[in-house]
């Protein structure tokens, strides 16, 4: 691989996340690969290359490195798990910090990024010339450009010195690529973003168009892209078109749940939370031949506790694979909150309770995440194998997520304190809890108990500069473990340079 697997440069690969509804966008099932120059002839051919774009959102390789699994492990929140200090090696250095240009999740998540980008790339230059109506042309360019600039953010926030690429790259192109200056990635996804709001739909036909983005999407994506360079006051305004007036119905249609406990269940998909949500389905029939190609969720099956066996009155958990246990600094801040139940899958009460018991596994603390547990009743049963079967989608981008982010860009920029009060105790108030003041630290507390286990947290530690206070007993090194190294493949025969806190020049 070459910045990012090279037989992407003449073949696309149409496979799909697939979702619940036969009638939604991604329930697109074209198997196999066409020649590039061959392809994007009309307009069904331009939907196939965008949902393929699509696609690379919920990415999950044959070594199981995702975003939320990968970030989660490294975070204060979570231990990688799993049956040993050997299950998982590349997860298992991110979460203890000894991570290196050789070892480590680096190189699934570049590769990620980059055939996300590429497929972007490829669209974008060939749309111009495909004969269909100009106005879904446009928004087909205006998705192209939010999913280009989706990938770039989390590129940027793994890696800092990465390539800018714009462009599908040909012949030799690829080993003459070097990296940009943070600030110009950064400017980039800005002028993306921009250029594809005021194009994208305000609101979406979720019988057939759920998993697409949206403007409240982009400008979601924006007020992150700003906050995460301290553009306080860009933050907020961004995150007020998205959030509305607090605890009411926006303009693009979100809404808080009334109920927390219903943004977990399966069947609850596309709900008014939802702003950004990776679509998994129990119909791929994925199976262990290939498990890049299923479209379950994997996350559901590696969380579960290992062993698990339930009695009358217990959960129906599938016994899974035991990755993520929750640390124990986690569940003792949660304790108590209402958010607990949901939250976490306590094994010491069930225990106790005498209704289930489980094997402990690798760094086992007895507390796994609730929120992705599989279940036996959403276990499939067709052809494939059930373990790489689970429809369960995940949050990227949920309400809750870019209320407290307002919340946030408001009190540090020096903003609106009351608005930012009203954003943080809606949140607080729909799982029954009083009011607090609009601080910082009441803002970072919150984040942790509302969003733990959706893969924010190691993200946020990074930002607010409290990663080596948090993790330091993990191993992380101030100044060194902000950034992963540019992965060693990458580096081969290639202008590219190591990051400097992995001995390279960058």
């Amino acid at each position: 691989m070459k910045l990012y697997n090279k037989l992407f440069l003449v073949l696309i690969a149409f496979s799909t996340l697939g979702q619940s509804c036969s009638d939604s966008f991604l329930e697109l099932k074209p198997r196999g690969t066409d020649l590039e120059e061959n392809y994007y002839r009309n307009r069904q051919e331009a939907y196939n290359g965008l949902v393929a774009v699509y696609d690379v959102v919920g990415f999950q390789s044959s070594s199981y490195v995702t975003k939320i699994l990968a970030t989660s492990a490294a975070s204060d929140d979570h231990s990688a798990g799993g049956g040993g200090s050997s299950d998982l090696p590349n997860i298992q250095a991110w979460s203890n910090y000894t991570v290196s240009p050789a070892v480590g999740p680096q190189e699934d998540l570049w590769r990620r990024g980059y055939m996300g980008i590429m497929r972007a790339n490829v669209l974008l230059q060939k749309l111009p010339d495909i004969p269909m109506g100009d106005d879904e042309k446009a928004r087909f360019t205006a998705e192209a450009k939010f999913l280009r600039a989706y990938f770039y953010f989390d590129l940027i926030r793994y890696f800092r010195n990465i390539p800018l690429i714009l462009t599908p790259l040909v012949g030799d192109a690829i080993y003459q690529t070097t990296q940009a200056a943070p600030q110009e990635v950064y400017n980039a996804m800005e002028k993306d973003l921009t250029e594809a709001i005021p194009v994208l739909p305000i609101n979406l036909n979720l019988s057939t168009e759920a998993g697409r983005a949206s403007q409240g999407t982009a400008r979601a994506l924006l007020g992150k892209v700003y906050l995460q360079q301290e553009k306080f006051a860009q933050a907020a305004d961004q995150f007020k078109e998205v959030n509305g007036e607090p605890g009411q119905t926006s303009k693009y249609g979100y809404k808080l749940l009334s109920n927390y406990a219903d943004l977990f269940k399966v069947s609850n998909k596309f709900n008014s939370e939802s702003i950004l949500e990776i679509s998994f389905t129990n119909t791929s029939v994925g199976d262990w031949g290939c498990i890049d190609c299923t479209e379950g969720n994997i996350l559901n099956i590696m969380i579960g506790p290992r062993g698990y066996a339930a009695g009358a009155g217990a959960p129906d958990y599938v016994a899974g694979w035991g990755f993520l246990p929750l640390t124990n600094g986690l569940v003792d801040l949660i304790k108590g909150d209402p958010r607990y139940p949901y939250t976490v899958a306590d094994m010491h009460q069930l225990q106790a309770n005498g209704s289930a018991s489980y094997t402990p596994g690798y760094m086992d603390t007895g507390y796994f995440l609730e929120k992705y547990a599989g279940r036996e009743s959403n276990r499939w049963t067709g052809a494939g194998s059930f373990e790489l079967n689970f429809p369960q989608n995940i949050y990227d981008i949920r309400l809750a997520d870019t209320y407290l982010l307002e919340a946030e860009a408001l009190v540090r920029g020096s903003g609106n304190t009351a608005r930012a009060a009203a954003l943080l105790n809606a949140v607080r108030s729909r799982v029954g809890l009083g009011a607090v003041a609009a601080t910082f630290e009441n803002i970072k507390r919150e984040r942790r108990l509302e969003l733990a286990g959706e893969g924010h947290r190691w993200f946020d530690l990074v930002r607010w500069g409290d990663a080596a206070a948090a993790l330091s007993s993990k191993g992380f090194v101030a100044g060194k473990h902000e950034v992963l190294p540019i992965p060693l493949l990458e580096l081969d025969n290639t202008q590219l340079e190591q990051n400097k806190e992995y001995g390279g020049t960058k």
